[in-house]
């Protein structure tokens, strides 16, 4: 696999979705979760999306449950919670893991792509973000901590 597109996850309905459906377009990959504190982050992410669409971005979103069991529900409470609490439009997943033996390998080649701090793969928490360019390269990995408004000021300068 040589790049984002190359690579396939069944969405938040069960449906098996090649990303490949979205070359051309530019990425913001996050592992989400509904009980964290940075669950917020999902309106600035719905955002973004609205945002910056018809230019070309897809945010997706991936809830994960390795966190403080932070993302308990299933998809179909997932998709409840994300639609009536911050009304979330762009394109959600089925619950997977980011890390360890059964991460789904979207994960572990994005965590391949662009280390964390002290260049370790490992995810560290919840809502850490992904930007991947139109050819479906990893371009940026970005902390929980880093706000939709961060990833909006770096979006304007490119």
């Amino acid at each position: 696999m040589t790049t984002a597109y190359d690579f396939h996850a069944r969405d938040i309905d069960g449906n098996e979705r090649s990303l490949g459906e979205w070359r051309g377009k530019t990425l913001l990959v996050v592992n989400v979760a509904s009980k964290c504190g940075f669950t917020p982050q999902y309106k600035g992410l719905e955002e973004l999306w609205r945002h910056h669409r018809d230019e070309g971005l897809v945010v997706l979103g991936f809830p994960c449950d390795q966190f403080g069991h932070q993302e308990p529900g299933n998809e179909e409470e997932i998709k409840q919670f994300c639609s009536t609490s911050y009304e979330v439009t762009f394109p959600l997943f089925a619950k997977i893991e980011v890390n360890g033996e059964n991460a789904h390998p979207f994960y572990r080649w994005l965590k391949q792509q662009a280390k964390g701090l002290l260049g370790s793969e490992a995810i560290k928490w919840n809502f850490t973000k992904f930007l991947v360019d139109a050819e479906g390269n990893v371009v940026k990995r970005y902390a929980p901590t880093d706000t939709p408004e961060k990833i909006d000021k770096d979006l304007r300068k490119r």
